[in-house]
């Protein structure tokens, strides 16, 4: 048995710290990186050919500053950066030089215009528009090399899923196999009807079926999962795509067999021509990883350095009124399903034997200590949370983590459930802010906060969580539904 294409323990470990490509965010650099470059292109022109660019005239910036804002419109209506432009620098060559001369074109359409060609140097703009096309170019070629560099090291790989083993897989396993460089990387091949398929898949081994699936992506890291079935079995792919929404990875249909029968443009996407669709989208991908990470790191570190004096009177005020831990650590289930634990300050009288079964608190709880009453209803009890977040098991604005023993209870009664882990877990949330918090004693109550979670997860944006956090300033800290 020919063992090349199976991946070992060792590097599935390895590619939880990769880093996958995204074609949003590699445009989105190249775009930076291309501005960059022309600026410095002019800069370096004038002071070559005019003399000390720190006396610059103001119509020599004015030209620069219209270049480069030029030149990004006029490549992204040239497509320059798609994602197969970016990775084939020398097959785009053309649409890099169309879009470099077209730009210069529209400079000295202005000038004449407006009648100010004269005040330009010749040399200059000869100067500018030459090396603005070298340096593009120059830095495009390095980048691809050091991208591809990378790739082979499975530093920026995607890690893709598989699900289903017929002819439609065999071909796509085939595409993806022949890409080169390769940067989607197949980890596991799935399918429901293994009895009816051999054992290996284009030397993969079948890891089991839609369950079985579902447990690997919450074990490892998958980036995609790639449905590959006959397009007449709609049925199935519907239940299968159901059944994968509660997953935090991007999920895709496959073309049937007349697809690939047909040459395709390539792609924008990291896919390059291999016909497909997306059903399912990440909730956080590209920029909105780095947007989420920056919103966490920057307002949890000022939050709790302005908390501060805060965190230190509640501390204090529980160490007076009973013995005991000032903190209280619990395990949720977080991003992914995965297990971590929360803490938050003690607002109970202190047990040494812990509880079996996880017991919502109550209207008039015995077991809630004076100052814990006051830090639950003033929500003072979720602050050390803050360094849940800092220190990146939580988010500050998600879906509330809850006890895993409830977890498991409502995971069996409510459809989708698990939905709600696509993001990491929050102190406030949109469930929070429309009164579903504190105890939910009936499955109505709990079913309308996981549909509000849901709705989060489908939904976010930067601005969503901003409109999240002002609501919790007015109406999340004091609320009669927390006991």
């Amino acid at each position: 048995m020919n063992k090349a294409n199976i991946i070992p323990d060792h590097d599935l470990k390895r590619t939880r710290n990769s880093y996958p490509l995204s074609s949003s965010v590699l445009s989105g650099l190249f775009s930076f990186l291309d501005s960059f470059f022309l600026f410095v292109a002019g800069v370096a022109s004038y002071a070559v050919v005019v003399g000390d660019p720190i006396y610059m005239r103001e119509i020599y910036l004015f030209a620069i500053c219209f270049i480069f804002l030029a030149y990004f419109f006029v490549g992204r209506f040239a497509g320059i950066y798609s994602f197969s432009s970016i990775l084939s620098p020398f097959m785009n060559f053309s649409r890099l030089a169309v879009t470099c001369i077209t730009t210069f074109m529209l400079l000295l359409a202005i000038a004449f215009t407006l009648k100010i060609s004269d005040s330009f140097s010749r040399i200059w703009m000869y100067s500018f528009a030459f090396s603005s096309f070298g340096l593009v170019l120059l830095y495009r070629i390095i980048g691809f090399i050091t991208i591809s560099a990378l790739a082979n090291r499975g530093v920026c790989t995607r890690n893709v899923v598989i699900f289903g083993s017929g002819e439609q897989a065999n071909r796509l396993i085939e595409q993806l196999s022949q890409r080169k460089p390769n940067f989607n990387r197949v980890i596991g091949v799935f399918d429901d009807r293994q009895t009816r398929t051999s054992a290996l898949m284009n030397n993969y081994p079948l890891l089991g079926n839609i369950k079985e699936l579902k447990r690997f992506v919450r074990r490892e890291h998958v980036d995609d999962i790639i449905i590959a079935l006959p397009w007449n079995a709609d049925e199935r792919q519907v239940d299968i795509v159901r059944q994968l929404r509660e997953l935090p990875s991007h999920v895709h249909l496959v073309s049937d067999l007349v697809g690939f029968r047909f040459p395709n443009k390539p792609s924008p996407t990291h896919f390059g021509a291999i016909p497909m669709i997306e059903v399912i989208d990440s909730p956080l991908s590209g920029w909105g990883v780095m947007l989420k990470w920056l919103e966490d790191r920057i307002l949890s570190g000022i939050l709790l350095l302005a908390f501060l004096p805060v965190l230190l009177c509640v501390a204090l005020a529980i160490k007076l009124e009973s013995k005991g831990p000032v903190f209280f650590k619990q395990k949720r289930f977080g991003y992914n399903n995965q297990i971590f634990e929360i803490y938050k300050f003690r607002s109970m009288y202190f047990d040494k034997i812990p509880e079996k079964v996880t017991q919502q608190a109550t209207k008039d709880d015995p077991r809630i200590t004076k100052v814990g009453k006051f830090i639950r209803r003033t929500s003072l009890d979720e602050l050390p949370q803050l360094l849940n977040v800092f220190l990146g098991s939580m988010s500050l604005v998600g879906p509330r983590p809850h006890a895993v023993d409830h977890n498991e209870e409502y995971s069996e009664l409510i459809d989708g459930y698990f939905a709600r882990h696509r993001v990491k877990p929050g102190i406030t949330g949109w469930a929070q802010v429309n009164g579903y918090r504190g105890e939910t004693d009936t499955l109505e109550k709990m079913e309308a906060r996981v549909e509000h979670d849901t709705y989060y997860c489908e939904n976010w944006s930067l601005f969503f969580d901003f409109q999240i956090l002002v609501m919790t300033a007015f109406v999340g800290f004091i609320n009669k539904n927390a006991y």
